[in-house]
């Protein structure tokens, strides 16, 4: 699989959206002989297009494949007067907000994919129809799918992608599940992968939970050819992760869970107060429920409030390291 990616490093960068993930992480992966992704999620097809322009070598982009979650009207409305004490800090009105459901620009940002080929496209969230993968393929892309179960690996076998991501429950951020209404199975890593490698014939990625060079191996000798790592990098010199975000990370206290009270979708953070009281009440559905607190974390993080702030931590969130990201990247390949 090496060699299909253009790549020489056992570890590669994973895309993390909302800002973590930047041009210049990208670029540090490459010249680390790894990969790393541009997130397309959140962004508009046009704004992928300018980090297109910033980036060259072995690289790949992560797109959201659309898996809604239409929330329940009334369950969206009781949430949304829940957390107006929360917003009332920073003079936002989150009891008026109407749901909102979008497709992330799907549709503009694979036009752009084929109009400009990258070397490695990788989906999440869903599978993409079989016809855009293989559309993908004829560009010259090499095509990924993120899966968390057999049932979804088969599945992503049928429709023709080169290879899967396997992630388990300890990833941080959203989880790749097909069926976000269900909280994903608390499986180790390397199960996870033994279970889709004896299922499937594609080439493996491991991912979630990985912060130290013994972790890398586990999932290596598990039967993946790859290992992914986002939390890891996170407080790297390329990472666009924020300072609350940092800080929080570098303090290594407190424990991951997995929750919906951010995004109506299940998302790993480290506990925080906004997680203790919104966590049982939260209801499905995404991407409205994201919609419906992103003007609160973003008044948050501006204002330095860890309490209000998703922040997003895989299980191994105490190995995340400072300084270039290469250096992480080498440190678990085992390299340094």
């Amino acid at each position: 699989m090496s060699a299909l990616l253009g790549v020489s490093s056992p570890v590669l960068a994973a895309p993390m959206a909302g800002g973590p993930s930047t041009p210049s992480l990208v670029l540090a992966a490459a010249r680390a002989g790894s990969l790393g992704f541009l997130a397309a999620g959140y962004r508009t097809a046009a704004d992928l297009a300018a980090q297109l322009d910033q980036v060259r070598g072995a690289f790949g982009v992560n797109v959201f494949a659309p898996n809604p979650v239409p929330v329940d009207p009334e369950a969206f409305r009781r949430y949304a007067r829940e957390l107006q004490p929360e917003a009332d800090a920073f003079g936002l009105d989150l009891a008026g907000a109407a749901p909102v459901e979008n497709d992330d620009d799907w549709a503009a940002k694979i036009d752009l994919l084929l109009a400009r080929p990258v070397p490695v496209v990788s989906f999440t969230f869903a599978l993409p129809p079989a016809a855009t993968v293989a559309a993908l393929r004829r560009a010259g892309t090499v095509v990924l799918q993120t899966v968390t179960s057999t049932v979804e690996a088969r599945a992503a076998a049928l429709v023709g992608v080169d290879g899967l991501i396997v992630q388990s429950c300890a990833a941080g951020a959203h989880s790749g599940t097909f069926t976000p209404a269900e909280l994903p199975a608390d499986r180790e890593l390397a199960d996870v992968v033994r279970a889709v490698g004896a299922v499937v014939d594609l080439p493996l990625i491991a991912a979630g939970g990985i912060g130290t060079p013994a972790d890398v191996t586990a999932a290596l000798a598990a039967g993946a050819q790859h290992v992914m790592v986002g939390t890891a990098l996170l407080r790297t010199d390329e990472s666009g992760a924020g300072a609350v975000h940092r800080a929080a990370l570098a303090a290594g206290a407190g424990e991951t869970v997995l929750t919906r009270a951010f995004s109506g979708r299940p998302a790993r953070a480290l506990r925080n107060g906004f997680v203790d009281r919104h966590h049982a009440s939260a209801p499905s559905g995404y991407p409205a429920v994201h919609h419906l607190t992103t003007p609160l974390r973003r008044a948050a993080a501006q204002a330095g409030d860890a309490d209000r702030v998703n922040l997003w931590a895989g299980t191994g969130f105490r190995h995340a390291r400072s300084g270039p990201a290469a250096a992480a990247l080498d440190h678990l390949a085992g390299e340094a």
